[in-house]
């Protein structure tokens, strides 16, 4: 009885949905549960995993929060990536034992360098701890040597630039006057010491030691000034001494010498006369007299002719005076050589 109800109102529903199809009925044993989204299990940690712990840090020692890393597996394919909290750390767990590759992507600081790229070794059931320390960027300098007086760009200038005990930069000018370069810096304020190790040309060096200060990243001006070397009032050259003679008297030509060599033979300047004979034997040949230089003397201090000429009559008077007292006791003689 209970069938033909079943079957009569299998019929029924047919006929009232307009077609001949046969539904088969439903079948009186309860259907088996689907299985839900929900209830899938969840991915399990790979056996013995481990981890990367990063805490980030500046050379000075103070976090950086914000900075962003990316871990790569053996295969190059991505097996993490995150940022630094307030405290500057950043963890990657569950990770399968083997090597990585760290990328810094981002320093989280204007101020900072991202380091280089670096493997990470992940041991089964343990957590590999790195502290990664983000150098700060280089100083820009700007170095210029100047005339102290012009405000002249001066080329050829050398100077040392260090701080502490330690030279950390070498600038030359160049035909500018200027030169560039970076400083490496340690801190947010860092300062430095600059010294002229060599002079442009020209200028005296400058001695004192200067310092200035400089930031990260930040461009900084050094200015270093020099003085003209001053002239020195006794090294022109129209206030030399000379040791050659000018304006010198001419002398007689002596005979076996080439054209132009002389010797003289000007009275009271000491020199001896040369040998005019030929054979050295004192026998003059030709006129034997010397010609007397024409123009002025050998300079001894005065003119000597008046001298000469005051000294003959001397010898002249000093003569005739002789004779007079000779001439005047032979007479006396004669005289009393008559009387006898």
């Amino acid at each position: 009885m209970h069938a033909r109800l079943v079957r009569s109102a299998a019929a029924v529903a047919v006929a009232a949905a307009g077609t001949l199809t046969w539904a088969p009925a439903a079948s009186a044993e309860p259907a088996e549960p689907t299985p839900s989204a929900s209830a899938a299990p969840a991915e399990t940690p790979a056996p013995n995993a481990g981890s990367v712990e990063i805490t980030t840090q500046d050379t000075a020692e103070d976090a950086l929060p914000g900075a962003a890393f990316l871990l790569l597996d053996s295969a190059g394919q991505e097996a993490g990536r995150g940022q630094s909290d307030a405290q500057g750390k950043v963890i990657f767990p569950d990770l399968a034992p083997g090597i990585y590759r760290l990328k810094q992507t981002a320093s989280g600081s204007p101020l900072h360098e991202v380091v280089a790229d670096q493997d990470v070794i992940v041991t089964p059931g343990a957590t590999t701890r790195l502290t990664i320390t983000d150098p700060f960027k280089a100083a820009k300098i700007l170095l210029q040597v100047k005339d102290d007086k012009t405000g002249k760009l001066l080329p050829g200038a050398t100077v040392n630039i260090g701080t502490g005990t330690s030279m950390l930069l070498t600038l030359t000018t160049g035909p500018k006057g200027t030169a560039t370069g970076e400083l490496p810096v340690s801190r947010r304020k860092t300062q430095f010491w600059v010294t002229e190790t060599r002079a442009p040309a020209g200028y005296d060096l400058y001695k004192p030691t200067s310092t200035f200060t400089a930031g990260p990243g930040a461009p900084v001006t050094v200015t270093v000034t020099n003085t003209k070397t001053a002239a020195d009032p006794g090294s022109s050259p129209s206030q030399k001494p000379t040791d050659q003679p000018t304006d010198a008297p001419p002398g007689p030509s002596t005979p076996g010498k080439g054209n132009g060599e002389s010797t003289p033979a000007a009275e009271g300047s000491g020199s001896s006369v040369a040998d005019p004979s030929p054979d050295g034997t004192g026998t003059p040949v030709g006129n034997t007299t010397p010609k007397v230089p024409t123009g002025s003397l050998a300079h001894t201090g005065a003119d000597a002719t008046p001298w000469m000429i005051g000294g003959a009559a001397a010898l002249i008077a000093a003569g005739g005076a002789a004779l007079a007292v000779t001439r005047r006791r032979a007479t006396d003689e004669s005289t009393g050589n008559t009387e006898s």
